[in-house]
């Protein structure tokens, strides 16, 4: 495939995984014209998933998140520039400013600049409050744990039950707050979520579940504990808040480009002519589910990455993937396909839910939607792959919060 005639620079503004995976896949695809990559933080590209569970045990080293060595990244023949954020964008001339007042242009611009985590009004400049999105976070916030003894994660989603399984595995003194009656209710269902309350109790994780978080306590600018809209105060020396995430578009304001949770883009994951999104911050038409979707998952950064090389290279091609994820929870290892309405009927086709070794089919109106996998990766992909459609491109996958 050639690049179409007008486009001899790429500008790839995020230099995280779905930025580095949209130059691979140029390179990959024959692309040979100028690229670049830029980044806020001042780190080469590094993996995210990693950061929740083996960073912060200590299992790895944070060096080891790195997505690729630097052979590898020079390999690419791309100009990376890190440390630098976007500030504002103009698509008509595809130009970018950075903080540092730099300005940056290419004939194509794929804005893939991800998330940034929601807070608590109260929790900036209080000691001991954390959140989990970057390598810096997982190491500030592994300091902190070594020397506490109690931990509050408010937040029930994916990110705050690894954090949990994490803490607790470290031997700390474990509380999950949220308002769902148990750990991903929402994403999950009744019973798979069940399933996940009582692992958490059974490993020791105390669950404040079906309450709001209302605030934080402190004394002496350091955090003592998490209020509830009961009245209660949940007594801690650290605190997660992992309460999700917000697509990083406020760089984009003025730029005249639609911004709806994320970056609105059509099903060729074009937001304007000749500027793309990918990744976290990306929103695009799914042709297939005739609705828009904003996916927060590794595995969706590679793929939608490869699709938007296609089309900046000339192609016309739709970005229709069957959505997936997986996270791990001490023993338990979950993969998800496809969607998991919360009023699906759920049957258990494979394994047995008390060995917890199963898979789980989700149907709305009889068709299957969607397919859950604990602890039976190969049975899950495959029951995937046969009602869902093709596999998914080989990679790891998790929503980050």
């Amino acid at each position: 495939m050639t690049p179409a005639p007008e486009v001899s620079d790429v500008l790839v503004v995020g230099a995280s995984a779905a930025g580095l995976a949209t130059a691979e896949a140029l390179r990959r695809k024959g692309y040979t014209g100028g690229l670049t990559l830029l980044g806020d933080e001042a780190h080469p590209p590094y993996d995210r998933p990693p950061l929740s569970k083996h960073v912060l045990s200590g299992a790895w080293e944070p060096e080891r998140a790195r997505l690729r060595g630097q052979d590898a990244l020079d390999g690419l023949g791309a100009r990376f520039v890190l440390g630098d954020p976007a500030v504002s964008l103009d698509p008509a001339a595809r130009g970018v400013r950075t903080a540092s007042g730099t300005v940056l242009r290419a004939d194509a611009v794929v804005v893939a600049t991800g998330a940034r985590p929601r807070t608590l009004p109260d929790q900036e400049g209080l000691g001991g409050v954390h959140v989990l999105r970057t390598v810096g976070d997982a190491v500030a916030l592994r300091a902190d744990l070594l020397t506490a003894e109690r931990l509050v994660v408010v937040g029930d989603g994916v990110l705050g039950a690894e954090v949990a399984a994490t803490a607790r595995g470290l031997g700390l003194d474990v509380t999950l707050a949220g308002p769902q009656p148990a750990p991903l209710a929402a994403r999950l269902g009744p019973l798979v979520s069940g399933l996940l309350a009582d692992l958490h109790a059974g490993h020791g994780v105390r669950l404040r579940l079906g309450a709001a978080v209302l605030g934080l306590t402190g004394r002496d600018g350091r955090v003592t504990g998490v209020r509830l809209d009961t009245g209660d105060v949940l007594p801690a020396d650290v605190v997660v808040v992992a309460l999700g995430a917000v697509p990083n578009t406020d760089w984009l304001l003025d730029s005249g480009l639609l911004l709806d949770n994320g970056v609105v883009c059509d099903a060729r994951c074009r937001a304007a002519a000749g500027v793309y999104a990918v990744g976290d911050v990306a929103r695009w038409h799914h042709e297939h589910l005739g609705s828009s979707l904003r996916l927060e998952n590794r595995t969706n950064a590679t793929e939608q990455a490869g699709v938007v090389a296609d089309n900046i290279l000339g192609a016309d091609r739709a970005y229709t993937p069957v959505p997936y994820f997986w996270t791990d929870q001490f023993d338990a290892k979950l993969q998800v396909f496809g969607r998991l309405p919360v009023d699906a009927e759920v049957s258990v086709v494979d394994g047995d839910v008390t060995a917890r070794r199963f898979v789980a089919l989700y149907r709305l109106a009889g068709e299957p939607v969607g397919v859950l996998g604990w602890n039976m990766p190969k049975q899950a992909r495959l029951l995937r792959q046969r009602l869902l459609g093709q596999a998914p491109t080989p990679g790891r996958a998790r929503t980050t919060a």
